[in-house]
């Protein structure tokens, strides 16, 4: 197998250059005549002001608007950054060791980069601040949800996480906060077939054989409100989401279901109160049984009048977008 060329750039914001491999042939006489071909969605201008101050190199150096056009041969570069809503809100890290890292996610700060979401990220503010420019997730969590992910520290060691969250060896329990109904019987195991097409926002259960299983039990009430423990056997998109909009208790501040409704990403009022709580599972190294446990709240549990009001600001540290 022939070894991937290592980027001759280093990472900036802890995210690895994009990497380019030019075609065997074409019409193009020179790079950026490719590039302006390749990438329609960076302007011919950009991509020439790139060239001129070196931002996109090939394997001996930076490169030039003159570059010609070399058939089958990689060049680098670090895309352009979208300007990002600045998320006030930490990630705190709840254990470290040799390959493993956990940390306690909070509400609307995605998981990895994505889209309009790259240095308001996990991953990227933790390879920065932690000096780990290698960590990757071994599993995901919605940006809107907080709670338990699992980052792996070691390059070697990263298919026997992420093979065992694929594989359903992690035992998971989530918690959730929505309307008390006193007519529904829980506990329950809900199974449907859940689809998410691509572009859609949104997931919906279909007819067909079931591909989704949670478990839903409502651990008390109060005040017309339940707090719900959630184990879902599956991990389809939005699966605890969609099942308690099916059941009749949409979980508190979720825009998606039952009804879509935008909001804007400076808005950090009514988080979604969904909460990864634990995953355990045995350690697919040393044979050692893990559990760990956030340590956030649902705040709509303690006070609507919490949960619903803006927070106020935590520092942020401020990053270039270039």
């Amino acid at each position: 197998m022939r070894r991937k060329l290592p980027p001759p750039i280093p990472p900036r914001h802890g995210l690895e250059p994009a990497r380019l491999r030019l075609p065997d042939e074409g019409p193009w006489t020179s790079l950026l005549d490719h590039l302006v071909h390749r990438l329609p969605r960076v302007t011919p201008e950009r991509i020439e002001q790139m060239l001129r101050e070196e931002r996109i190199h090939g394997a001996h150096g930076p490169l030039g608007v003159d570059t010609p056009f070399e058939p089958g041969t990689f060049i680098w570069f670090h895309r352009d950054l979208p300007d990002e809503v600045p998320v006030p809100f930490e990630v705190t890290v709840l254990h470290r060791d040799e390959h493993l890292l956990v940390v306690d996610k909070p509400h609307f700060l995605a998981t990895i980069p994505r889209g309009r979401h790259v240095l308001e990220t996990a991953l990227v503010r933790l390879r920065r601040d932690l000096g780990l420019p290698a960590l990757s997730p071994a599993h995901r969590l919605d940006r809107v949800t907080a709670g338990l992910v699992l980052f792996v520290i070691t390059p070697s060691a990263r298919g026997a996480y992420q093979t065992m969250f694929r594989d359903r060896l992690v035992h998971k329990e989530y918690e959730a906060i929505a309307r008390y109904e006193p007519g529904l019987s829980l506990p329950r195991t809900v199974h449907s077939r859940i689809i998410k097409e691509r572009g859609v926002l949104a997931a919906q259960e279909v007819a067909g054989p079931p591909n989704a299983e949670s478990t839903v039990e409502l651990l008390e009430h109060r005040d017309g409100l339940g707090r719900y423990r959630l184990q879902p056997a599956t991990g389809r998109t939005h699966q605890l989401r969609v099942h308690l909009s099916a059941l009749g208790i949409p979980i508190l501040g979720d825009d998606f279901y039952p009804q879509l409704r935008e909001k804007p990403l400076d808005d950090f009022t009514k988080p979604l109160q969904l909460l990864a709580k634990v995953l355990e599972f045995t350690d697919p190294l040393t044979g050692e049984h893990r559990r760990f446990t956030s340590r956030r709240r649902l705040s709509a549990w303690d006070s609507l009048d919490e949960w619903a009001a803006r927070p106020r600001s935590a520092p942020v540290p401020d990053t270039a977008r270039t």
